[in-house]
């Protein structure tokens, strides 16, 4: 590719992810997310939540003549610590969401895993390193809903890293072998050079 051009994909880059720390000529391809239904799972989750809390404040309105000010109080209460616990469910779960990620570079695999808020990793792979990719659907779920694992295995004896709940598209994953098989035939050159 042109110096030129590799410069300019390489400023793109580092506008379009700032936290990201690239090497001199490295620019990012690719930029994965979990799969939408992932997001679309937590909003369910959420709103469900809310609205059997909403039924329990109608149900606490319709049976005040039932209850003394004591047991409408302490209702209330639980119904106030539950909507509260719905709200921080949901602003942790997509913060967790939000914080995985996968950039594929010209030169590495870039993976960000947030477990927790605050279980966080970051695993750095070179592509020349990496022996094989590919995409995985292990259930009918999956499969319907078009997300599976994306799994990037090392040379060797070393470490598999997997990219849970993506969406990958088959031509993306042709693209990141591509890539892979690129970032080899660059260090075999380097290597026949010395």
């Amino acid at each position: 590719m042109d110096e030129s051009l590799v410069k300019i994909r390489h400023s793109r880059s580092q506008k379009d992810f700032p936290g990201l720390k690239l090497e001199e000529d490295e620019y990012v391809e690719f930029f994965f997310r979990r799969a939408k239904i992932a997001f679309t799972m937590i909003w369910v989750v959420a709103v469900a939540g809310l609205i059997f809390i909403l039924l329990g404040f109608l149900l606490v309105l319709i049976g005040q003549s039932q209850l003394d000010d004591m047991g409408r109080n302490f209702l209330s209460i639980i119904l106030f610590s539950l909507l509260a616990a719905n709200f921080l469910f949901l602003l942790l779960a997509l913060k967790i969401y939000y914080g995985n990620k996968l950039y594929i570079t010209n030169k590495r695999a870039i993976q960000m895993v947030m477990n927790s808020p605050v279980s966080t990793s970051i695993n750095v792979i070179d592509l020349f390193s990496v022996e094989d990719a590919s995409f995985r659907q292990e259930n009918l779920w999956q499969k319907l809903f078009r997300y599976g694992t994306l799994r990037l295995a090392t040379v060797g004896e070393e470490t598999t890293y997997t990219f849970k709940y993506s969406d990958i598209k088959p031509a993306e994953l042709r693209a990141v072998t591509d890539l892979i098989s690129d970032a080899k035939e660059k260090t075999v050159v380097r290597k026949a050079r010395k």
